[in-house]
């Protein structure tokens, strides 16, 4: 008799078949809740059927409304982690069988927990494809996104950006959280045929789809944007195939850089014989020894095109200070203040190392001060009340090409000692990457006999608030101390 209850049970389990609309195409906490209830009542895979907005169930099938209820007995679900992971982002793929498959797979973990790690099954390569798919079209929306001004009818309201964009798959909720990050001074709208996300600067609204033709086609911002493209244009570099794979042509008509590219390209040869003559007639020839005033660095410096900063809209900025400085303070690079100045060391950061050169006893006046690199490095961006020019780190390679004029620099000011404040200034001085925390609060011999001390940049205190500044000021204050008493040493 028991036996025959248990066989009618599943009869009626195996009979059952079930229709689940989705409230969301991207909803993957639905689809998790609805999959374990399903699972822990041993519905099979092909009793059910996933129906995303807009489409149409079995007729004959149960509804949401009658989802079999859980068993008070029922199981544990089990997924690992790397099955979550993939899932969440398999889940906003636009494939309509991505549902039936996760549940197909999340059925077979059941019975092989460790079935993930099998390359070679069929579901799981392509949950995975499903997955880099979705990876791939994120990447493209955060690096495509185009946001023009556009006029609005409040002027109480401010500027307001506005985006077109045309996503593969379902990504616009799930990149919500990167575009409200990166431009949260900004009030936004990132419009697609999928839908709208608004952004007013405290608070994310959603709206219908919109098509191209509801977003601006332009704004005096792109002006600088091309000018920007066209200068970190590498025509030494290029390689056609590797750029449209990662700047698809389906993305250019909305981005004001793409006009420039066939031109770029076809004169791709000739922008790289001329910035090898460029770089020839800088490093060598009239230069081929090191110049041997300031006066010639300064004009050089200005004329350098050897890496990308200097094809920027900036300007050199050089070293100021004694000729015969005992002390030389060498900085990361000049900031938008020092650009515009055409001087070290005269914005923030510049005023706090003044406060803290005064603490130390330690005249400015008295020591030669520049920068490892001698460009402003820096990417345009659009923030509320105008565009700005956000700093930007160099690169290794950059600080390297520029240690030919910081090495001329000593060579001729000669100093005693080299204070080098933050990891990009010292790589300067040593030709290799050091570690601050290690190095700080100790000379390090140069070859021309000359020492290196290494702190870190005020820029760095800068950013820095609470009890962590006040230990930071305090190291700091205790480099600087330490220089003032050796420089005593040294110089006298």
């Amino acid at each position: 008799m028991i036996a025959k209850q248990n066989m009618g049970l599943q009869h009626v389990k195996l009979s059952s078949y079930y229709v689940v609309h989705l409230p969301e195409a991207d909803d993957f906490d639905f689809w998790r809740e609805r999959a374990r209830v399903l699972v822990q009542c041993e519905v099979p895979p092909d009793r059910i059927a996933w129906v995303e907005p807009g489409g149409s169930g079995d007729l004959f099938a149960h509804g949401d409304r009658n989802m079999p209820v859980t068993p008070a007995d029922a199981r544990p679900v089990r997924a690992n982690r790397r099955f979550v992971s993939l899932a969440r982002n398999a889940i906003l793929h636009s494939d309509p069988e991505r549902f039936a498959l996760l549940y197909r797979l999340l059925w077979r973990l059941q019975a092989n927990p460790r079935m993930m790690e099998d390359k070679a099954d069929t579901d799981v390569r392509r949950v995975e494809d499903l997955a880099k798919n979705v990876r791939r079209d994120s990447h493209k929306m955060h690096a495509f996104v185009r946001f023009r001004l556009v006029e609005s009818d409040e002027e109480e309201a401010g500027e307001h950006y506005v985006a077109w964009f045309e996503p593969e798959h379902h990504i616009l909720r799930a990149n919500a959280g990167f575009f409200m990050r990166r431009f949260s001074n900004m009030r936004w709208s990132i419009l697609t045929p999928r839908g709208c996300l608004h952004w007013d600067g405290s608070s994310m609204s959603e709206g219908p789809p919109a098509q191209r033709s509801d977003a601006p086609g332009g704004d005096p911002m792109e002006d600088l944007w091309r000018s920007y493209y066209a200068a970190i244009f590498n025509p030494a570099r290029l390689k056609v195939g590797a750029m449209l794979k990662e700047m698809p042509k389906k993305y250019w008509k909305n981005m004001p850089e793409a006009a420039l590219i066939p031109e770029l390209i076809a004169g791709a040869q000739n922008r790289e014989a001329a910035m090898v003559a460029k770089g020839k007639s800088v490093f060598s020839g009239e230069f081929e020894e090191r110049p041997d005033t300031l006066e010639a660095i300064d004009k050089a410096i200005h004329a350098c095109r050897k890496c990308p900063i200097g094809a920027l809209d900036n300007h050199a900025v050089m070293g100021e200070g004694p000729r015969d400085a005992a002390l030389m303070i060498v900085g990361e690079q000049p900031g938008d203040h020092e650009d515009q100045a055409g001087r070290p060391f005269v914005g923030p950061a510049g005023k706090l190392l003044d406060q803290h050169l005064d603490r130390a006893g330690i005249d400015r006046r008295s020591a030669y001060v520049t920068n490892a690199v001698k460009h402003f490095k820096y990417v345009p961006r659009i923030v509320r009340g105008g565009k700005r020019r956000l700093h930007q780190n160099p690169q290794a390679k950059e600080i390297d090409t520029c240690r030919w004029w910081i090495e001329a620099e000593r060579a001729i000011v000669q100093p005693k000692l080299v204070l080098a404040m933050g990891a990009s200034a010292a790589r300067g001085l040593l030709g290799r990457t050091v570690s601050i925390s290690k190095v700080r609060g100790a000379p390090i011999p140069l070859e021309d006999g000359s020492e290196l001390w290494v702190t870190a940049h005020p820029s760095y205190l800068l950013r820095l608030d609470g009890p962590a500044r006040e230990e930071q000021a305090r190291l700091f204050d205790a480099d600087l101390a330490a220089v003032k008493a050796r420089l005593g040493e040294v110089a006298g």
